[in-house]
């Protein structure tokens, strides 16, 4: 059981904007701290020089990252979908397999009552 399954819907996504908005700050925080990083070895570049590459290079970061993100959430959109026609499948088949017993059933104690 996980922490969301027992929220009512208005806060679960509440909870899920919260947490967006989290993600999406540290998402912010990597790319600056990896422009920092990119540029601390650029001695020979100006502060206005560093703090355009910095930005650049923090915007591309969070490119980057966005588009994983999206790739992440179309493939599991996918798999969702796989498995839930999967799932579909198998109950339909286990219902099918259910009413083919009861009928056996069903025909053996015919075939019981119909031979006393």
């Amino acid at each position: 059981m996980t922490a969301m399954e027992g929220l009512p819907v208005d806060l679960r996504a509440f909870h899920n904007d919260v947490e967006g908005h989290l993600l999406a700050a540290a998402a912010h925080q990597e790319a600056r701290r990896a422009a920092a990083r990119f540029t601390s070895g650029l001695d020979w570049l100006s502060a206005e020089q560093r703090a355009e590459v910095e930005r650049r290079f923090a915007a591309e970061h969070l490119g980057l990252a966005r588009a994983s993100w999206q790739r992440t959430a179309r493939r599991g959109r996918e798999l969702r979908d796989e498995y839930e026609a999967l799932y579909r499948r198998l109950r339909a088949r286990l219902l099918a397999l259910a009413l083919l017993a009861v009928a056996v059933v069903v025909a053996a104690e015919l075939a019981v009552l119909v031979s006393v």
